[in-house]
């Protein structure tokens, strides 16, 4: 026969469990709600520049809307402008400012809740007045059609970083892709004598050298020349996930060394070394499907999205686990120190993500995470965007 006794203690330790669970919820959202959360690159500017409006309701469509933002407590988010090889000479620098136009326009039409910012004053603006601070990112130095004066256009409509290259090379600067394939000689790769007048002008207008997407022989010489702190603005660890777009140990403490800010993607081939083995597989379950949409000239981005909905359960399994993600912050912070990582999410530029990180609206729950592993408040608040604004200064044009 079991004591009342026990039973009393028993209800009591439940009740306890049930305090501390609910406090601990409590608290790391207190955390969220108070930092300055910033997330250095998300791509859903290439749907607006399509027709939708991230003032809608675009769940299931997009990762990101503007209520989403709100619900998951981001204050600063760079905008990426983004285009493949495609726009180059004639192209590019026009279908750049076709994308900034469109962020332009949507911060014109809901001026009560995003504000488009050039400066670190503007941010903290933007935060006091509760309105979603727009920043510009550009995702490729073809943008700029070898052009100096590109970038000095660029920069003077808000573009406050530039990747020196996206999976394409330029010119100037061989990429990741193009360097890890075998596809550049090596008296090619890194960067010529006019990649190096491009980062020394970013450095000179303020704008920040971001080394994602750039081979590692284009990352040392960046690294030479600059003179401010870089962005790495959305990368993961080669250690843990040995993808071409992630960084070495090495050129993990080179950033450290430089003051520099590594920022997490949550790509899930970048984030899980097993990812493609498991898609692969998934795929092969359904090759009748993919070979008939492949007929219909359905993209691969399609085929997937519409395989992912289609078979949910499966999907789901595929995913790596929130906590992998979490183990690329903890590889850098010790390396190089917790001043040296941020959110880099790549938000609707991916396919797959890790499991609840559905959208911008779950930011929240990588705060949980980083508390539950052991980091002060204000390590943590660090992480969401402290780091971010302290980089933002140090290049800020003086």
């Amino acid at each position: 026969m079991i004591h009342r006794k026990s039973i009393a203690k028993g209800v009591a330790l439940a009740a306890l469990l049930l305090g501390y669970t609910s406090l601990q919820a409590q608290n790391y959202k207190e955390v969220h709600e108070q930092a300055i959360v910033v997330d250095t690159h998300n791509d859903v500017l290439i749907n607006i520049l399509e027709g939708l409006d991230i003032a809608d309701n675009l769940k299931g469509k997009t990762h990101s809307d503007l209520a989403r933002f709100k619900e998951g407590g981001v204050d600063v988010q760079v905008f990426s402008v983004w285009s493949d090889e495609n726009y180059g000479k004639g192209k590019g620098f026009a279908y750049a400012n076709r994308q900034i136009d469109s962020l332009y326009a949507v911060a014109a039409r809901h001026p009560d809740k995003i504000m488009m910012a050039k400066t670190p004053a503007d941010v903290m603006q933007a935060v006091q007045q509760q309105k979603l601070a727009a920043m510009i990112g550009v995702e490729g130095g073809h943008m700029i059609e070898d052009n100096l004066s590109y970038l000095d256009s660029l920069h003077s409509r808000g573009v406050r970083y530039m990747t020196l290259t996206w999976n394409n090379s330029t010119s100037w600067a061989t990429s990741a892709m193009d360097e890890s394939s075998g596809k550049v000689p090596n008296a090619k790769k890194g960067l010529n004598d006019f990649g190096r007048q491009v980062v020394r002008r970013m450095n000179e207008l303020g704008m920040l050298v971001d080394l994602s997407h750039v081979g590692e022989q284009t990352f040392w010489d960046a690294i030479e020349t600059t003179t401010k702190p870089v962005l790495v603005s959305h990368s993961c660890v080669k250690a843990i996930s040995p993808h071409f777009r992630n960084l070495t140990d090495e050129q993990i403490k080179a950033v450290g060394k430089n003051g520099g800010v590594i920022n997490i993607n949550f790509e899930a081939s970048f984030v899980d070394p097993n990812f493609g083995k498991r898609r692969q597989q998934f795929l092969s379950r359904h090759q009748a499907e993919v070979d008939s949409l492949k007929q219909l000239n359905r993209s691969s981005f399609a085929i997937n999205s519409w395989l992912v909905k289609k078979y949910p359960k499966e999907a789901e399994a595929m995913r790596p686990s929130l906590s992998l993600l979490i183990d690329h912050f903890d590889h850098i912070v010790k390396l190089i120190g917790v001043d040296h990582v941020g959110l880099g999410s790549d938000f609707d530029g991916i396919s797959s993500t890790p499991q609840q990180l559905n959208g911008v609206q779950d930011f929240p729950v990588i705060t949980k995470e980083l508390l539950a592993r052991g980091y002060s408040k204000e390590e943590v608040r660090k992480i969401l965007g402290g780091n971010f604004l302290r980089l933002l200064n140090a290049n800020a044009k003086s």
